[in-house]
């Protein structure tokens, strides 16, 4: 047992200030979605920022472009939910069919499959087809995110999933274990959203 703590502690020490605080960051900002809470937007833009060059460092090129493609997107996801919609105060949650979902994964993974050649066979890019498939995901779901699409909480599920062993494979283990809480959240993310969804229909049905 205190080989346990004395391993627990040696990757605690060994862990970046920076990936801490990115982590920290990550964790409000997805708390904060679950609550349609605008203020999600600033640490995500905070968070994204750090991770650019954290992953950078480790060789996660996709990743670390997709980083600086999150910070765009949250000043975009906050002006879409201050003055998006059609009254322009802010999106309200909706929902896509079967189709349009169909059609979204088959674009992921015919990016994913492209960058994922090329990232193996011109870079040192670590998981070049992983990193390509978490990444192109991740720029469609982002966009759900802004839009407030209800399923985009199905998307992080995957997506989460399987970036977890792409970052303990990096030694990145404090992030692997931010994604392990994601999991968690992003459930309670469906059906907080869900619920919520709900709630609209029923007072546009009555209004």
């Amino acid at each position: 047992m205190p080989e346990i703590f004395q391993f627990a502690q040696s990757q605690l020490s060994a862990l970046s200030i920076w990936e801490a605080s990115a982590v920290l960051l990550a964790i409000a900002y997805l708390v904060l979605a679950v609550r349609e809470n605008i203020l999600c937007w600033y640490c995500a833009l905070l968070s994204t920022a750090i991770f650019t060059f954290l992953f950078w460092d480790v060789s996660l090129l996709m990743e670390s472009a997709l980083n600086v493609y999150y910070m765009i997107m949250a000043v975009y996801g906050w002006y879409q939910w201050k003055y998006g919609g059609s009254n322009n105060s802010g999106v309200l949650i909706n929902s896509l069919n079967v189709r349009q979902h169909a059609q979204i994964i088959a674009v992921i993974l015919s990016f994913s499959a492209v960058s994922g050649y090329l990232l193996a066979q011109y870079t040192g890019a670590a998981w070049p087809y992983i990193d390509s498939f978490t990444t192109w995901a991740s720029v469609a779901t982002t966009v759900m995110v802004a839009k407030k699409i209800l399923e985009n909480w199905w998307y992080w599920f995957v997506i989460d999933s399987i970036s977890i062993p792409l970052y303990i494979d990096r030694g990145m283990h404090l992030t692997a274990i931010l994604f392990m809480v994601y999991i968690i959240i992003v459930i309670f993310g469906y059906l907080s959203w869900r619920r919520r969804r709900l709630e609209q229909n029923f007072l546009a049905a009555h209004a």
